[in-house]
């Protein structure tokens, strides 16, 4: 005898598990451009995800207005990123070092702790001669904190040099920044 059994849709959910969009705010300390600190903002879209790489594609934007000179710099720019870099140290099998590692830089958060290195390499406004983007090429390590579904807090440092028009001149302008933001 067949039994018949009530079949039951399933509603689809919409998920964002890779967190594609992210807001950051910088604090930056450049050489050239003039030299000084300044705050800025970052967004960026996670473009593409496979396994632990995953390329972003970032926008970012800072403006300076005194009385002496007004220039505003923007950035575009790839950011492929390896995630969990530090589980290449999987070994010895009953203690491996990046346990250890992750225990001493992340405490009770070793385990929830997403650490990342990354490059950078896009063009910045304006470039040098002011016809044309110059390059911008460069360096990030950081570590995402998950949060909750969909949410996570990311800290970061960034090392960056752009060929950029300042008042006229050309030059090359290195610049460290400092990110904190969340992705959603």
């Amino acid at each position: 005898m067949l039994s018949v059994t009530a079949v039951v849709a399933q509603e689809a959910v919409l998920e964002f598990p890779i967190r594609p969009f992210n807001v950051d705010v910088m604090l930056r300390q450049q050489t050239f451009a003039p030299d000084d600190r300044e705050i800025g903002v970052q967004l960026g879209i996670t473009a593409l995800r496979y396994g632990n790489v995953e390329v972003r594609t970032i926008y970012q934007f800072f403006s300076i207005h005194t009385q002496e000179f007004s220039t505003d710099q923007h950035s575009l720019f790839l950011n492929p990123r390896w995630n969990n870099f530090i589980d290449i140290l999987d070994f010895p099998k009953h203690k491996p070092i990046s346990r250890m590692i992750r225990h001493v830089l992340f405490g009770p958060l070793e385990d929830r702790a997403v650490p990342y290195v990354g490059m950078l390499a896009g063009g910045v406004l304006p470039g040098p001669g002011n016809h044309a983007p110059g390059h911008l090429i460069g360096g990030q390590v950081g570590v995402r904190f998950p949060v909750a579904q969909s949410l996570s807090v990311d800290i970061s440092v960034q090392y960056s040099q752009y060929g950029v028009d300042f008042r006229g001149e050309a030059g090359q302008a290195q610049q460290w920044v400092f990110l904190t933001g969340v992705r959603f």
